[in-house]
Parts: structure tokens; sequence; C-alpha cells
């Protein structure tokens, strides 16, 4: 088929057809542009309030604690089978803070692992190694040390006892690795229990809704005046991130352990010097019998002293029990775990009552605590 061009009269109209499209299409662009100019003025800008007196508060603690915060980071060496060259490889992260100034740094025991280094990240954009001083698996507590100049103060260190429910906290950690994070929230609870990896339970836990997730765990718990109250430890989470139910061991609990921990490396409650084994009270325990089983005791020490009698053999071989704690200062005791955390909770020289039942009798008598 051939195609020709329009003849000169609809040549002329299509033109004229054209010019008028495109003219109204001009105007058309030409008054939404107008609009458009219209509605590109700027809006009013409404000044910002002035913050609150607690928004102002919450700042400046945040501010002074971070300081002391710390974020921490371990790696395992790696042997490739093939190459045979060794490398670092990431194994965890948490937080940590500033106990003294000496460069102790306390964290939980789960973040360092029992490895016997670390590195330590600064607020300041330090990154520092730091080696393993000591643990307790028991109280998910561990101390750090870094060598370094011109440390940041350490926290403040409040008393745990005096916490009430509904009370103000805040946590700063490192949640999924994003360094120094504040959560606030409140006080949810209080002498909560967890067990720990040592299957002793963890006792006296601060219960909070303040936002706790992987990555904080080892920073500091504070209350509303910026003072350690507590060392976040665990959370409890179908996920695996933050439901609004966080614990933290509490500061009384850091206290006892952490000095121990610098001094020697290793937490050990005060004594009465009685011996037990754990497998044998369970047994008993579980047979109905509650208490501590005594099984010796330890010469000189105020169990031996007291008197206290052993499990032992009579002369046809059979097994003769020893002792039963039932009570201390008139608290029940169900089994070692709660003899432990008893103890747990006094000092060397302390003196206790110890309720003792031995066959169908019973007593109680007086004794000190020493160190264990």
């Amino acid at each position: 088929m051939t195609s020709r061009r329009p003849k000169g009269r609809l040549r002329g109209r299509l033109t004229a057809l054209l010019v008028l499209v495109l003219a109204a299409g001009l105007a058309g662009g030409a008054a939404g542009y107008r609009a458009g100019l219209a509605q590109a003025e700027p809006e009013i800008v409404v000044p910002p309030l002035p913050l609150t007196d607690t928004e102002r508060t919450t700042i400046s603690l945040f501010q002074s604690a971070r300081e002391s915060v710390v974020a921490i980071s371990t790696a395992d060496t790696v042997v490739d089978p093939w190459t045979r060259r060794s490398y670092e490889q990431p194994a965890g992260s948490g937080s940590g803070f500033l106990w003294d100034d000496r460069g102790h740094i306390v964290t939980n025991d789960h973040v360092v692992g029992g490895r016997s280094t670390a590195t330590v990240a600064l607020a300041d954009g330090r990154s520092v190694e730091a080696r393993l001083v000591g643990r307790d698996a028991a109280h998910d507590l561990a101390v750090l040390r870094i060598r370094a100049e011109d440390l940041p103060e350490p926290l403040q260190v409040g008393r745990s006892r005096d916490l009430e429910v509904g009370q103000g906290v805040l946590a700063i950690g490192n949640p999924f690795g994003l360094d120094w994070t504040l959560t606030t929230g409140i006080v949810s609870a209080l002498d909560r229990e967890l067990p720990s990896r040592t299957g002793r339970t963890i006792r006296g836990l601060i219960q909070t809704d303040a936002a706790i997730n992987p990555g904080n765990s080892g920073g500091p718990l504070l209350d509303s005046a910026g003072r350690l109250i507590g060392v976040n430890t665990a959370i409890y989470s179908p996920s695996g991130a933050s439901a609004g139910i966080g614990f933290a061991v509490p500061v009384g609990t850091v206290r006892r352990v952490v000095p121990q921990l610098i001094e020697s490396g290793r937490y050990t409650p005060p004594s009465l010097g009685i011996e037990v084994d754990s497998r044998v009270n369970a047994a008993v325990n579980r047979q109905g019998l509650e208490g501590v089983l005594v099984l010796g005791t330890v010469p000189g020490s105020p169990a031996a002293e007291a008197g206290l009698e052993g499990a032992r053999l009579d002369r046809a071989g059979r097994i003769v029990p020893g002792d039963v704690l039932t009570a201390l200062d008139g608290e029940p005791l169900e089994g070692l775990d709660d003899f432990f955390a008893a103890l747990d909770s006094r000092e060397p020289g302390e003196s206790v009552t110890v309720t003792l039942r031995s066959g169908r009798s019973e007593r109680t008598v007086e004794m000190e605590l020493v160190e264990g």
C-alpha cells in the first residue's frame, strides 16, 4: 500500500489542530507548575519544646555513665585443616563496665566464655586487649583487666537492698553490636531466680522491662541517680529478642563476689566447715528427706568444734546417717541449693543459728562463719 502526504487543505487543518492541542497542553502544564509552586511554599516551623526535667536528667546520666561502659568482643583461634594456618574467628560480644581505677572490668562469665583474653572497646574509641582475672560461673560474673592510661571514672555503686518495684532504671550496653545503647524502664520485680550454668540457682535477681537484648549481657543496670544496682545477665524471650522481661545480678551480690575475683581469681562463700556431696544429697532429697546431709567435718572448723557428726559405717558395714541441717537462722533448708544461697548472703565472722536433726532428735547450735 502507498503512503501519501495529506493534501494542502487537509494539511492546514491538521496543523491548526496540532497547534491548539500543544497550546492547551502548555497552558495546562504552566497552570500545574504554578499550582506546584504554591504547594511547595515552606510551612511554618514550630520551634521545639524545651526538654522536661526528666529528659534532661536522663541525658545527663547517660553522658556521664557511658564513659565507664565498654564493649567486649571475644575470638577463638581456628586452624585451617588444609593450609594449617591459624586465624582469629569472632566468638561473641557483650558489655562491661569499669569497676575501679586499676582497670578492672566487670562483665558476665558467659560473655567471656572461659577465654583468657578479650578485646575491650572504650567509649573514646580506643581498643585494648584485656586478660581474665577471675570468674564465677555460679553467679555469672567475671572480671577482666586492661592496662591503659587516662581511664574514665568507675561507676558509682548503689545498694540493691534499697530497691522498690516501680522505680526507674537505665540499661547501657551493646545490643546486637550497637555500641553504647541506652534503654530505660522500671524495676518490674525483685528476688527472681534463674539457674546458672553450674546448676546452682542465682537468687535475688532484679527483673526489669528495660529492653535487654543479646550484647547487653555484662552491662550495668543503673538507678535514677546513675548508680550501679545490677549487672544485666539474661532475658526471658521465646524469640531471643527483648520481650520486656530482663534480669540483672543485684549489686549486693556483685560487691561480695568481685573483690574475691580480683584478689584470688575465684569466689568462695563463707563456710561452716562441713563436708557435703551434691549427688548424695540430691538422692536423699528425692527420697523425701529435706535438709543438708553432713558427710563429715573439717578438723578445727566451727562444725567440728560444735560437735556435728558426719555419716559413718557401723560394725556391720551399714551406713549410719550423720546430722542433717534443716534450717539456718530459722529459714528452712530443703537442700544444698538453699544452704549455699544462705551462706552466700552472709559474710565471714557472722554468727548463725543452725538447726540440726539427728535421728528423731532436733537441736540448735550457734556457729561463726569462716572463710571458705
